[in-house]
């Protein structure tokens, strides 16, 4: 699902200076899907321009989050990510600029799976912190991961910019350096060292492929060399996919998936080259999507953009098709299908994954708020009940827990009961969305 729009709306109102409207923006759309990286990242950019509009006051702020520092932390020993996640977020809130709390949640986000948002966690990380290495390594670390070996490179350079002695980021920068070197050439089935590349002069060239700034008449070059190779064996797969990663350097992710997907002719059920294929048909349509908006088509931008939810709905049931036991898996599907409006398909995708208790929290929440919009409130009930038993202190999902809570009461006419709950997040955050307003009615009727 494309969620363009709705940080477009958050952007916006960043640029407003209405920070605590486009906070709250941004993690609505986190709630529903936590790996949104774009979204992630400009949460890191609010938190940050309001933390500066305010004067910057350490102090109080980190005293304020010392709890939701500390609960979080032991919820990450107990591998409890998502509620993790949840504690980090909250302190970071009112510290947005302290390194091991930035570290902690990048580190909680990739334990968690949600890669895009850990990688844009460590990215902000390393902006703040230049010479903070472990936050460099791990940028490193999600870059490679992500399938870009270049950008890898160069977070472990500034690394040992930062530390000349960290082995690990010595040790990485070599791996990416020889995988660089040697992708794409001719060796035997047993070694792969330097010394097995046949052609010299072609291991030079794809050297230059794969340093980190290249010009455009460099990129150029290095497509006609290796679509004459391809010219030769039209089966060559390593030519093929050095050829991808060419056109992805030119910004051109459609050729570039042309060319994954025609390896994937050659090596029929590979997952990661399938994932592959996967991001860069996403890369592919979204600048379709930037392209028709500069052009004034609304029509083609929201058809592509339905195209790209449909896309993001089959990853992840093919993700679960490969990994049916994968609770995980199950959890972000269910989660897609809820903002998709298939609630009968979320519910039941939810159910699987409270299977793993460490994904109960979240999937309890997101069970409660499917059967509340499917009107059955008093299983919507039990289920917040259940999610808010695992708040060891009252944040913002804890204090969405307690909206919905009190919507539910108010819409049995439980009024007494509704100012109850809006009362426990009114002690604690009296600017929460319209909760003064309702209180203010409730106190009325």
């Amino acid at each position: 699902m494309d969620y363009s729009k709705h940080i477009q709306k958050a952007e916006e109102a960043a640029r407003r200076r209405n920070y605590d409207f486009a906070i709250q923006l941004y993690q609505q759309l986190l709630e529903i899907n936590p790996d949104v990286g774009d979204a992630r990242a400009g949460l890191r950019r609010v938190f940050k321009a309001r933390h500066e509009a305010k004067g910057g006051r350490g102090l109080f702020g980190k005293l304020k989050g010392a709890a939701p520092l500390a609960a979080a932390k032991g919820m990450a020993r107990a591998g409890r990510w998502d509620a993790a996640i949840k504690g980090y977020e909250g302190y970071l809130a009112t510290n947005p600029l302290d390194e091991e709390g930035n570290l902690l949640l990048g580190q909680a986000l990739e334990a968690g799976g949600y890669y895009a948002s850990a990688l844009a966690v460590f990215e902000f990380l390393a902006e703040i912190a230049p010479r903070n290495s472990e936050g460099l390594k791990s940028a490193g670390a999600m870059m490679a991961k992500q399938g870009d070996p270049a950008k890898a490179l160069a977070y472990y350079e500034r690394a040992l910019e930062a530390d000349p002695r960290d082995r690990d980021a010595m040790k990485a920068r070599k791996d990416l350096a020889a995988e660089a070197a040697l992708e794409g050439g001719r060796f035997d089935s047993v070694d792969h060292s330097r010394e097995q590349i046949v052609d010299r002069e072609e291991t030079q060239s794809l050297e230059r492929a794969n340093r980190l700034q290249m010009s455009s008449e460099e990129l150029d070059a290095e497509v006609e060399r290796l679509e004459a190779r391809l010219a030769e064996d039209s089966s060559d797969v390593e030519v093929m996919l050095e050829l991808a990663r060419v056109q992805e350097k030119r910004r051109d992710p459609g050729a570039a998936l042309d060319l994954v997907e025609r390896a994937l002719t050659f090596r029929q059920g590979d997952s990661e080259l399938a994932d592959r294929a996967v991001a860069l048909r996403v890369a592919s349509i979204k600048r379709q999507i930037s392209q028709a908006d500069k052009l004034g088509d609304n029509e083609a931008a929201d058809r592509l953009e339905a195209e790209l939810g449909d896309l993001e709905g089959n990853r992840l049931r093919q993700m679960v098709q490969r990994r049916p036991g994968d609770a995980s898996s199950r959890l972000a599907l269910g989660r897609y299908l809820l903002a998709a409006d298939d609630l009968d398909g979320a519910a039941a995708e939810l159910q699987k994954a409270l299977a793993d208790p460490r994904l109960a929290a979240e999937g309890h929440f997101l069970l409660g708020l499917c059967f509340r919009r499917l009107s059955f409130l008093d299983l919507a009930r039990k289920q917040f009940n259940e999610a808010l038993e695992d708040q060891s202190t009252l944040d913002d999902r804890g204090r969405e827990i307690l909206y919905n809570l009190g919507g539910i009461a108010e819409a049995e006419g439980e009024n007494t009961e509704a100012r109850a709950f809006y009362s426990r997040i009114f002690e604690t955050d009296i600017g929460y969305r319209d909760v003064a307003a309702k209180m203010e009615q409730l106190s009325k009727d």
